[in-house]
């Protein structure tokens, strides 16, 4: 079992930063895709950046300039840079960690971009 927590949502100004964090615990796995994905009214959940075991990263067209994904091992926690926020990325978004054989997700956080 692998359990997520995230934190660093917010209300913020068109323009303005947020930083996103996502803690894990539990049991992990040797290769593993850890990701951000993101919840807005009207529309499908959006793979919003990933990163995987070896460090390669991927992030949505919409972000890309924007958002930076990284991790630290020492703290078993995966951050999401908002940078350059505006209203289209008012969203919840969740962490995701992918073992290969299942999926896990953690409870949300809400970002709104609002001026």
């Amino acid at each position: 079992q692998v359990q997520l927590v995230e934190s660093g949502g917010g209300l913020v100004q068109p323009g303005g930063s947020l930083r996103l964090s996502c803690a894990a615990s539990g049991r992990f796995f040797n290769i593993y895709v850890m990701g951000w994905y993101r919840d807005a009214p009207g529309k499908q959940r959006e793979l919003v950046a990933s990163i995987t075991s070896g460090g390669s990263k991927n992030y949505a067209d919409s972000v890309k300039g924007r958002f930076t994904i990284s991790r630290d091992n020492a703290k078993n926690t995966v951050y999401l840079q908002m940078n350059s926020l505006n209203p289209d990325d008012t969203a919840v978004y969740y962490c995701n960690y992918n073992s290969g054989a299942r999926l896990y997700w953690g409870q949300g956080t809400q970002v709104t971009v609002s001026s």
